[in-house]
């Protein structure tokens, strides 16, 4: 979102409902990134109508957060740059990075078959179909389906029939829906069998493997699958496409590659700046990370895969916008659950990053959201 897009009207509304709404951003030296994203954040707040909204950005090593509105609409609680949200489907580019770490560290190759990873049932029914390699699955180029067919969950736990069960049920009754590294097709259940298959791999589980290489290394306190004490008083509710609030539910054991992180703005701010970082420590990781390693030329089909900006490739979870005369090229992830919807996206070649997230169910408000988070970041970038 551009500035000179504003007439000066409009600027002294947002000014002036700057003191109304719920705003909290932090001092940091550069001004004009504060000012963007204060200003940024001000018109979406306005724009959407969403319970509560945080818009935080990186530029050169600087950080800005802004919170506005309410944490759960009614309870007069501003969200701010320490308030715990549900990432949803950002989750998926976690997994990966940890792809990433177990290639670094000689665990698995990015081509190896998922099969043999994965354990009992699970493993012989991947076992069954033609090989389905890592590098499929985390770029949803397996075959697989979104989600599977599972028994209706208790409404207070409804992840918890998402189970290695359901997933083996499936791959014993259904061919795949394509052969692996033809098209690509979102997929949860390849990103849920990623996670599975790294557990093993690193002999370890998963959330103790990722806490030792991504979030432990970073200091991201507050980036867990379930609710830590610290976290209490300080977590976002969701709110339903109707307004009402949603209540906070457990994440389960089996969605860890696919949809069951929690953060804050602050945390994945700092790993925004170790992404785009310099330094020696991480280098290969990186390096492998930001790649791109299917294109989408020559795939036979894609689907739902350009919500958020169309992709033009795919790299480890990220989706690749290509540069254009409008923005940079950009690595990108959305994600939604349980009421909450979220956007993160960084120009690795432009030191610049945009995360922001919204508490509803609110489609027209999500791609408003993800429209203003691209021109911010591009605007950030000196497009």
């Amino acid at each position: 979102m551009n500035f000179g897009s504003f007439t000066n009207r409009t600027r002294q509304m947002v000014a002036g409902c700057l003191v109304c709404l719920a705003f909290a951003a932090p001092a940091r030296a550069d001004a004009l990134l504060d000012e963007a994203v204060s200003f940024n954040g001000a018109i979406l707040h306005l724009q959407t109508d969403v319970p509560g909204l945080i818009l935080g950005a990186v530029r050169g090593g600087e950080v800005a957060v802004a919170g506005f509105g309410e944490t759960e609409r009614g309870n007069g609680i501003a969200p701010d740059g320490d308030t715990v949200l549900r990432l949803g489907s950002i989750t998926k580019v976690f997994a990966g990075e940890m792809l990433a770490h177990a290639v670094t560290r000689g665990e698995v190759g990015f081509t190896d078959p998922v099969a043999p990873l994965l354990p009992g049932r699970l493993g012989q029914a991947a076992g069954g179909h033609p090989p389905i390699r890592l590098i499929d699955l985390v770029t949803h180029a397996g075959g697989l389906p979104r989600e599977v067919p599972r028994k209706d969950s208790p409404p207070e736990d409804p992840f918890a029939t998402i189970t290695y069960d359901a997933f083996a049920d499936w791959l014993e009754d259904n061919p795949l829906q394509f052969a692996a590294g033809t098209s690509i097709a979102y997929s949860n259940v390849g990103f849920d069998l990623l996670s599975a298959a790294l557990s093993n791999a690193g002999g370890a589980s998963y959330a103790d493997l990722l806490a030792e290489r991504i979030t432990g290394q970073v200091g991201m306190d507050d980036t867990e699958f379930d609710v830590t004490p610290a976290m209490k008083g300080r977590l976002m509710s969701g709110h339903a496409p109707t307004g009402e609030p949603l209540p906070d539910v457990p994440t389960g054991k089996v969605i860890t590659g696919s949809g069951g992180l929690r953060s804050t703005a602050n945390d994945l701010l700092k790993w925004m700046q170790w992404h785009l970082d310099s330094a020696p420590e991480g280098a290969e990781v990186r390096f492998l990370d930001h790649a791109v390693y299917v294109q989408r030329d020559g795939m036979e089909t894609v689907l739902s895969m350009d919500e958020s900006g169309r992709m033009d490739a795919m790299g480890l979870g990220w989706v690749a916008m290509n540069a254009t005369a409008e923005h940079p090229f950009i690595l990108q992830k959305a994600g939604a659950l349980q009421g909450q919807m979220s956007y993160i996206a960084f120009a690795p070649e432009h030191g610049t990053a945009v995360f922001v997230s919204i508490n509803q169910f609110d489609f027209a408000a999500a791609y408003a959201m993800t429209d203003l988070a691209n021109g911010l970041l591009a605007d950030l970038s000196g497009y």
